[in-house]
């Protein structure tokens, strides 16, 4: 079942990507002063560490499993071309990205990961883009969900272990104590599909996630999943890079900056049926 939705949303993507027109490329002189400013990391072969299981984002190319596409992996990739670096790829749990940022084992995150004050303290952000929720239910919505609310009391929610939405959910508990209700219970997954997989398997009642994430499971089961709502949450996606490096988070800022202004990165999100409206003039987030 994981892989018939995985193949679904891809099968789209790459529909999408074949009929629609390229995005524009981000200026070559710019690109070409960045790689002459920054010339450490030209010639050189990064690794980006990534949870391959967000079709649209990034995923296994159902022509070859041996590759990864989506958003995500052509933004790394454009960044790359910018600053004259190749991108290799690392898959791991959502939870483990940032620690393999920090062990070493990659050097940049970028996979759809929000930036946040708790985790910038293992890693810097450049942020991009502003979040917007989905909040998944079975059809028909039996639970009467409507936001990350006290209509959350007594359903189950899966969610991938590490996101910030597992804390916004947790809080519910002593609210829901409170107003006399049984309390929310948080069912931890390693990837979106087996969240997805729980609702329409019966065990969990909801799951929220990134709008677009959720869209794309109700365009690939209409008969058996809804979006209850939209939720705007008080992040923004962004890409980690080491906390040591601050000149490789210069040079990508610099380069993501070029790529947002030349319309790349809007052309981009529309190749993969993602939302360029959500983007955002790309800033820093540090926290010591």
């Amino acid at each position: 079942m994981r892989w018939r939705w995985i193949a679904v949303l891809l099968g789209a993507a790459l529909v999408a990507n074949i009929c629609g027109t390229a995005p524009a490329s981000a200026a070559p002189d710019a690109c070409a002063a960045l790689q002459a400013k920054y010339p450490a990391w030209k010639g050189k072969t990064l690794v980006n560490a990534i949870n391959p299981h967000t079709p649209g984002y990034e995923a296994l190319d159902p022509n070859d499993p041996s590759k990864y596409v989506g958003y995500d992996i052509d933004l790394g990739e454009a960044i790359g071309d910018c600053l004259g670096f190749k991108v290799t790829y690392k898959a791991v749990t959502f939870a483990a990205l940032l620690t393999t940022l920090a062990s070493g084992q990659a050097d940049i995150v970028i996979s759809d990961i929000y930036a946040t004050e708790e985790r910038a303290k293992a890693a810097d952000f450049i942020k991009y883009s502003k979040v917007f929720d989905g909040v998944l239910v079975a059809k028909g919505n039996p639970k009467k969900i409507d936001g990350i609310n006290l209509s959350m009391c007594g359903a189950a929610a899966a969610e991938n272990t590490g996101y910030v939405e597992v804390p916004l959910i947790q809080a519910l508990v002593p609210e829901c104590k409170a107003a006399g209700k049984p309390e929310p219970t948080l069912q931890l997954y390693d990837n979106n599909a087996d969240c997805i997989q729980a609702i329409l398997a019966g065990r969990a009642d909801t799951y929220v996630n990134d709008v677009n994430t959720v869209d794309q499971a109700v365009k690939a089961y209409p008969d058996k999943l809804e979006k209850a709502v939209a939720v705007t949450i008080p992040y923004s996606v962004g890409i980690a890079v080491p906390k040591d490096k601050p000149e490789f988070r210069e040079a990508v800022f610099a380069a993501l900056k070029e790529i947002y202004k030349s319309g790349t990165q809007a052309g981009l999100l529309k190749k993969w049926g993602l939302d360029p409206n959500n983007l955002e003039e790309p800033s820093i987030l540090s926290v010591k």
